[in-house]
């Protein structure tokens, strides 16, 4: 027809998704933020009428003055973005530089705030990417991180006419050069200190004891993680704990602030950490972790502690990145 209108077509996308950040530190824009992450039922499994309750009338009138506060800390005032936002775009412009084509489309979105899974997606499509790559970063799987990132997804396409083929690289808690990168970076940070660290605190993200109950496979992908490392570095011990805990139910254990508080007495003094399921530096690992843990472990008798970064986006990391979408991408 002369008249049809043009069309893109013939095109694959990468996308690349990870949690989200809040657009700056102001209050309002962490409370909006703050907001759409709660609102999750993935996240906070709870009677969703009492929950918005209790979100809109307590947390979120108290809760973004804190959070803004941890925010503050970190932020990166010359780039104006959080370090997660920052470290997620590198890994985008690097993956780019690796793989695409000009028929390879390469970008990012998140989970939470911007730039949205939808938009993102629907500019794809306009694109003319007929064949959808998402890799949610978070090497170990769990329904309130990945599944999360699926169901968003999922209701982009249910509104699409035209539905791309769809491939989710769902984790990747042992693929051998996860662990060979994370190896490298605990052998990179102990080249650079001048003392010898007593343990190895491996730290993930916590989620409540009941998730684990009901069938989540994170904590197995988390300890697995940690024997996989310790398989190739047995110079320090390592022990596995879990952080970033919110609100009174119960959550995985060992938690990283009581640890990191008991460990002086016990004789270990001196205290690598790393955070191997962030795959970006944020708040969580900065903040929490950087600025609040080695806060409290000196306070509890420590002498020395340190943080080895996350992969973010270093040379071994965007080599798994790019091998990781490299096994779907359909090559004609």
């Amino acid at each position: 027809m002369k008249d049809h209108p043009k069309i893109n077509f013939g095109k694959t996308g990468i996308l690349l998704v990870n949690l989200g950040t809040p657009d700056s530190t102001s209050w309002l824009d962490i409370r909006k933020y703050l907001k759409e992450f709660l609102s999750d039922k993935r996240v906070i499994e709870v009677n969703p009428v009492i929950w918005q309750i209790i979100l809109n009338v307590f947390i979120l009138t108290f809760r973004p003055s804190k959070t803004a506060k941890a925010y503050k800390e970190i932020w990166m005032e010359k780039e104006n973005m959080s370090p997660l936002r920052y470290y997620t775009q590198r890994q985008t412009t690097k993956l780019r530089e690796k793989i695409s084509t000009s028929s390879i489309i390469v970008d990012f979105a998140m989970r939470y705030g911007n730039p949205s899974i939808k938009s993102v997606m629907e500019k794809m499509q306009k694109d003319g990417c007929e064949n959808l790559i998402v890799l949610p970063l978070y090497p170990q799987y769990a329904a309130a991180t990945t599944a999360t990132v699926c169901d968003e997804v999922y209701r982009t396409l249910i509104k699409a006419r035209w539905q791309p083929s769809l491939q989710i690289i769902p984790h990747y808690e042992s693929e051998p050069l996860y662990i060979d990168a994370l190896v490298n970076s605990i052998n990179k940070k102990i080249s650079e200190i001048n003392w010898q660290p007593d343990l190895i605190i491996a730290s993930y993200h916590g989620i409540p004891k009941k998730y684990f109950e009901k069938g989540d496979p994170y904590h197995c992908y988390c300890q697995k993680t940690t024997r996989l490392i310790k398989e190739k570095f047995d110079k320090i011990p390592i022990e596995t704990t879990f952080q970033s805990r919110f609100g009174p139910q119960q959550w995985l254990q060992p938690y990283t602030d009581k640890t990191l508080e008991t460990l002086p007495k016990s004789g270990k003094k001196n205290i690598l950490v790393i955070c191997p399921g962030f795959s970006s530096d944020c708040v969580e690992t900065l903040e929490e972790i950087s600025i609040q843990g080695k806060e409290s472990f000196l306070k509890s008798g420590g002498n020395n502690f340190d943080v080895i970064p996350c992969l973010n986006d270093n040379e071994d990391h965007m080599k798994l990145i790019s091998t990781l979408v490299d096994r779907y991408i359909i090559r004609k």
